[in-house]
């Protein structure tokens, strides 16, 4: 039974308007030229296939459902209370494979030691099997290396043959729309003769399927980044937490945008009392600590849900308004930089001659924004979402890491950074926590941070005018 939380609704909204722009940008040339700069740049289309990767994921995990439990007596199937998403059904043996404390990455035993008892019952200081992590082997000692190496050429070579068949059909695209010869493409791809660098895109998109494969394979018999203080898989919560850092990312902005467009170019296009009081607005928001007004925000947020626990049927629909609240307060708070930029563009475009004319021919207000400035500073807001997205995703690890993050129910890299800052203080050290939520915030922000500088070179008119 299909399931629709508030941030599911939220994210689909997002998506139209994506699609929205981007059918609207390729009507529209000024939009569109600079789009082929960025996917023409070898940069652009890395971070493009990285982040689509991402992206994938994160919709896999927004798909939400009530799984089927059994069928009654009448033939009526009956759904469990549980709320699973398609990417947790697609990776039900991390999930449900879930073991009694630490193991260390591609371990066959507990990461620490307890009482054993032998067959003939004395009992004796160990370290004991564990359920499913090289459950398979008969001699770990001897047969793991072995079968990690054989596991992992059959995932490399399955990852090569999907590659290929990927490659392939990307191949006979391009050759059908040029027109050439699917050899000549291919010599062309090749040797990097191409306008768009379709031979760093497939470089790149080799690489994650590699990567993909071989986990997959090695994850079905190995916890590959271990396990967590309560036995559940690393790998899991990694994969998990991608869905809450782009959400954070996306939401944040959709809710800071109207106002910070609308606000900055009503204060920027008729300046006097509208800009005084606007400036008055944002000067007086900017002047509060964003972090004491995240903390109030949820606390008040705590309160209200647990004064309505009837409204709120489970665990995952309070992590999710929580986590809506937080893109909400986020949101609340840093509309305000992009504000002031807007206002001083507005100021700037309202002097220009053809809007001057427009305003002495007797065109409305109304037109004069919609038709000459909100195109005008559209590269400015671009540039803007772009550069904010990876600085949201870290705010969401810091936000969590001081406990007024998302619910600690809900998978993300800040819970996980939050929960290892413990596990740094054992003896021995279990360390894979930290840095498996490092290793996908650090792939995620990295290439949002490269598609960002390639975006802004290519919306940037004076940049664009001096190559």
């Amino acid at each position: 039974m299909p399931v629709v939380l508030i941030t599911d609704w939220l994210i689909f909204v997002l998506l139209t308007l994506a699609v929205g722009f981007g059918l609207y940008a390729a009507r529209h040339e000024h939009l569109r030229a600079p789009w082929r700069g960025v996917l023409r740049s070898r940069a652009g289309m890395m971070s493009l296939v990285v982040l689509a990767f991402y992206v994938g994921i994160g919709l896999l995990d927004t798909l939400h459902f009530h799984p089927a439990e059994e069928k009654a007596e009448g033939g009526e199937t009956i759904y469990s209370s549980q709320i699973l998403s398609l990417l947790d059904l697609w990776l039900t043996p991390l999930r449900e494979r879930q073991e009694k404390t630490y193991s260390a990455p591609f371990a066959t035993h507990l990461y620490a030691k307890e009482s054993l008892e032998l067959p003939d019952g004395t009992l004796v200081r160990d370290f004991p099997r564990l359920r499913h992590g090289g459950r398979h082997l008969g001699d770990p000692e001897r047969e793991r290396g072995r079968d990690i190496l054989l596991t992992s050429l059959r995932g490399l070579a399955a990852g090569a043959a999907s590659w290929l068949l990927v490659a392939g059909l990307l191949v006979l695209t391009v050759a059908r729309r040029s027109g050439a010869g699917f050899g000549d493409t291919l010599a062309a791809i090749r040797q990097g003769r191409t306008r768009v660098p379709w031979r760093t895109g497939l470089s790149t998109l080799l690489v994650l399927m590699l990567l993909a494969f071989v986990a997959g394979e090695l994850a079905v018999k190995y916890h590959i980044l271990g396990t967590d203080k309560v036995g559940e898989d690393v790998l899991y919560q990694g994969l998990k937490s991608i869905r809450t850092g782009l959400v954070i990312g996306t939401l944040t902005t959709l809710v800071m945008l109207p106002a910070a467009i609308l606000l900055g170019i009503l204060a920027g296009y008729f300046r006097g009392l509208a800009d005084d009081l606007i400036q008055y607005l944002y000067t007086t928001l900017s002047s509060i600590p964003g972090v004491l007004l995240i903390a109030a925000a949820i606390l008040m947020l705590q309160i209200y849900m647990s004064n309505h626990e009837e409204e709120l049927a489970s665990l995952v629909e309070r992590a999710d308004l929580r986590l809506l609240f937080l893109c909400l307060i986020l949101g609340v708070t840093s509309w305000t930089s992009l504000c002031r930029l807007l206002r001083g563009e507005s100021l700037k475009l309202r002097e220009v001659d053809y809007v001057q004319a427009a305003v002495a021919l007797g065109v409305s207000h109304l037109s004069v924004i919609g038709r000459h400035i909100l195109p005008n500073v559209l590269h400015i807001v671009l540039i803007t979402v772009v550069l904010d997205f990876s600085g949201l995703v870290l705010a969401e690890a810091v936000l969590s890491y001081i406990s007024i993050g998302v619910d600690p129910t809900m998978n993300s890299w800040g819970n996980m950074i939050n929960s290892a800052r413990l596990e740094l203080a054992r003896e021995p050290v279990v360390w894979w926590s930290l840095t498996a939520a490092f290793l996908f915030m650090f792939t995620l922000v990295l290439f949002a941070n490269l598609l960002a500088d390639v975006v802004r070179d290519a919306f940037d008119p004076r940049l664009r005018g001096s190559r």
